[in-house]
């Protein structure tokens, strides 16, 4: 499937910008608990419209001391004692649903910076079940949660805990919608995603290229080939010199069918010098091969790959290049690529396509000598090389 990059680059951003809103959150509740007493300050409401009641939950007055040391243990990024310290406290009889919440929630992060996942989505759950958080530290959590469980190839439950996420917050902040339509392309839900990334890139100032592109590859996967075309020649032409850009609109282009379109971006990033991936080249000189007539075409890619080291001299690329030879009326040089791709064949078969074209240029002690070697390793039809063995 096309852009397949496209949902682990989307995916690392949306996880690297949820970890720094929970990070945010854990000292915006230590920071209010300080400025309530001193002077009276509230943190801002990032969630005016959302459907849950904040709880009056409050913490143990018994226990605001070991409160207090597990918030200063994580300050200074002692992960490992703020979970042991995290779980001491929520385990003791004594705790409210408020000091469990912010033990499990300091644990969650303790948990992500030790790259203990399960460990971190565990805690993650506990706190956002407890239920005793203000509406900002439950939410973040619960978009953390949403974005791991993504991370993690859990995309149900990612998908679950997302919807219940906007259903309580009434969210429609552009990043967070794009998680969504991250979450649906992973599940190949194409055409869900299509309107919700839609939203997220018309929703936004300054949306971010992965959007587009994550939008493009929904429309190509979803065969919407026109809306995945038009979109990505509007990003090919607004960056003309992003190679990226590019490679996307050529594949785009690839998907529908139209291979001159596609060939022409590609020649361009070759003979522009832009081409140095062996993929690239393997993408261009495939695009010719489909093409009536550019067999030339063929042979000067790869010939040219292979100057540059940037093609490997495989079974594969000499096949290729001994058949648009062959086809071109090319055959001493095909016969050449021939001979280079026998050897390197998993079986006998080009072997034996060599043997027939010897045959035909009545190079008959050749045709001979690779008919055997077709036999030695294996042919489907060993009856077509041993009646060239049996030429006079």
């Amino acid at each position: 499937m096309l852009f397949r990059n496209c949902k682990q680059a989307l995916l690392s951003l949306a996880i690297v910008g949820l970890l720094g809103t929970a990070a945010v959150s854990v000292d915006a509740q230590t920071r209010e608990r300080s400025e309530r007493s001193s002077k009276g300050k509230k943190q801002e409401n990032l969630y005016p419209n959302a459907t849950r009641e904040e709880p009056k939950a409050k913490g143990a007055a018994k226990l605001q001391s070991k409160l207090q040391k597990l918030i200063d243990i994580y300050n200074k990024d002692d992960y490992a004692a703020t979970r042991t310290q995290a779980d001491e406290l929520a385990a003791n009889p004594a705790a409210t649903d408020y000091d469990k919440a912010v033990a499990a929630q300091l644990a969650s992060q303790a948990a992500y910076n030790l790259d203990d996942m399960p460990g971190t989505i565990a805690y993650l759950k506990q706190a956002i079940q407890l239920n005793a958080l203000d509406n900002n530290g439950h939410y973040q959590l619960m978009y953390m949660l949403a974005g791991l469980q993504l991370q993690e190839d859990q995309l149900a439950d990612g998908i679950a805990t997302l919807d219940r996420y906007f259903a309580e917050t009434k969210s429609q902040k552009p990043e967070e919608l794009a998680l969504k339509g991250q979450a649906l392309y992973q599940q190949e839900k194409y055409a869900e995603a299509i309107p919700v990334l839609k939203q997220a890139i018309e929703s936004s100032p300054e949306p971010k290229d992965n959007w587009q592109q994550l939008l493009m590859a929904s429309y190509a996967e979803a065969g919407q080939a026109g809306e995945a075309i038009q979109m990505a020649e509007k990003i090919a032409a607004k960056s003309p010199g992003d190679k990226k850009a590019q490679m996307n609109l050529a594949s785009v282009y690839l998907q529908a069918d139209k291979y001159d379109q596609a060939a022409a971006i590609l020649e361009k990033l070759r003979t522009s010098g832009q081409m140095t991936d062996e993929k690239e080249y393997r993408q261009l000189y495939t695009t010719y091969a489909n093409m009536d007539g550019k067999e030339k075409e063929v042979i000067a890619v790869i010939n040219d790959g292979m100057q540059k080291g940037v093609l490997k001299p495989d079974q594969q690329t000499y096949l290729a290049l001994a058949q648009s030879y062959y086809y071109s009326d090319q055959i001493p040089p095909a016969i050449e690529a021939w001979q280079k791709a026998a050897p390197l064949s998993k079986d006998g078969e080009t072997y034996l396509n060599l043997a027939k074209v010897l045959w035909q240029e009545d190079r008959i002690p050749e045709a001979k000598q690779a008919a055997k070697s077709a036999l030695e390793k294996g042919i489907k039809k060993p009856e077509e090389a041993k009646k060239i063995i049996a030429l006079p």
